[in-house]
């Protein structure tokens, strides 16, 4: 009998997007009837947006199963509806047995209790007697490492402390299925890998299901022997691990090549398109390679200014270098209408070995009190250069693996 059983779910929201007006007539008549039509709501275009559609799977008792999928795919609302903290628009879902889930750092952590009392608020809601939690107590508190603070409010943790005991109590409390998202991310390596060695544990010794949600691809692969490929909400395929991650880094490539279109994000600017590329760079005889990224797009409004973050990761989703605004120093704004902003890396596989990256843009005001993610990450794949012409340096720089030499370029048309 399966513990997990999905059938044709689908998951709706409605989203809201303000009407754009076209004339300055439209523009001035809307002064006086502007609070007459918020409190209508005329001003705001509903629309359906399916997160999920026609998902249907099973799992068996003691599966791994690892999820994966582009930013965006459905992943993180399949978990939330399989952990009941949302319901699905349509279809059925069977659970049997207990479901711990472990979605955003403190997911059913009281921030005003102890890290004590929220170990025996989270095995109350499980439906744990007091008994089966004190006999489980010191276990969890000896994984998490959180003896010192064990009576401090939660509030006062770390995030990679509230992750280490969120953890721990979800893995240690006796549930049949244990549902984990990206938020192990959030912890440094050593407790990701002692993470990963619980969940194999407790699903084979002990057969528990587990579903596993991480961009890390090779945690996926060491892990789950089964994944499933959500791509737009549906799901596209499910079977064993390395065959489905072929087909997802196959998609990887495949939209490596072309122009990726963009909608606007943050008020006052519109963005069209993406692109990113490898070219040949001054000293291409000793084997060096430029890195150009292009966002192009329109400035609506002059008087805002807007800057661009770069994340660039390896295949497996491991964080290579963050490039934020403040660090590049770079805002562009102070006029308006179409621009196209470049990104330029010169001899690139100087600093980095050849290989698969993957690019994500976000985008923010220059106060960094809006900021978007593109939800538009671009795969590139880098050649390697002459090991005696590069210079790699390794080095754990302050945001990424390695510190980037970057040129950028604003051409207003």
């Amino acid at each position: 009998m399966n513990s997990i059983e999905v059938h044709n779910i689908g998951k709706r929201y409605t989203i809201g997007h303000q009407a754009k007006r076209d004339t300055l007539r439209e523009t001035l008549s809307s002064g006086l009837g502007s609070l007459w039509q918020r409190l209508r709501g005329s001003e705001f275009v509903k629309e359906d947006f399916w997160a999920l559609q026609d998902i249907s799977f099973s799992v068996q008792p003691g599966e791994v199963v690892g999820v994966v999928g582009r930013n965006g795919a459905g992943k993180s609302t399949l978990l939330k509806v399989l952990s009941r903290i949302t319901e699905p628009t349509t279809g059925s879902i069977t659970l049997r047995g207990r479901v711990a889930s472990l979605l955003e750092v403190g997911t059913g952590f009281h921030p005003e209790l102890s890290g004590r009392e929220n170990i025996f608020l989270n095995g109350a809601i499980l439906g744990m007697s007091r008994w089966e939690i004190r006999k489980k107590f010191d276990e969890i508190v000896a994984f998490a490492e959180v003896n010192r603070f064990l009576d401090t409010p939660v509030k006062r943790y770390s995030s990679g402390m509230y992750v280490r005991l969120a953890f721990s109590v979800a893995a240690h409390l006796d549930p049949e299925i244990l549902i984990v998202d990206e938020v192990l991310a959030v912890g440094d390596a050593r407790f990701q890998k002692k993470c990963l060695g619980k969940m194999k544990s407790v699903s084979k010794s002990e057969g528990r299901t587990v579903l596993f949600v991480s961009h890390q691809l090779q945690s996926v692969r060491s892990l789950c022997p089964k994944s499933i490929l959500l791509t737009g909400g549906r799901l596209e395929t499910m079977g064993p691990t390395d065959q489905v991650l072929k087909i997802y880094e196959g998609e990887s490539e495949a939209g490596d090549a072309q122009t990726r279109v963009i909608k606007n994000i943050l008020p006052g600017l519109q963005l069209s398109s993406a692109k990113c590329s490898i070219e040949p760079s001054a000293a291409s005889a000793e084997g060096f390679h430029d890195f150009l990224y292009e966002i192009a797009g329109c400035i609506d409004k002059p008087q805002n200014k807007y800057g661009f973050a770069l994340h660039i990761s390896t295949n497996d989703g491991i964080a290579v270098c963050h490039m934020g605004p403040r660090l590049l120093r770079h805002f562009i704004g102070g006029q308006s209408g179409p621009f196209v902003t470049s990104f330029r890396i010169a001899a690139m596989n100087r600093h980095l070995a050849g290989g698969r990256y993957e690019l994500e843009a976000i985008v923010t005001d220059q106060t960094g009190a809006s900021a978007r993610s593109t939800n538009q990450s671009l795969v590139f794949d880098l050649p390697e250069a002459d090991p005696y012409a590069a210079d790699f340096r390794f080095s754990k720089a302050l945001h990424g693996l390695v510190p980037l030499p970057v040129s950028i370029e604003n051409r207003f048309q």
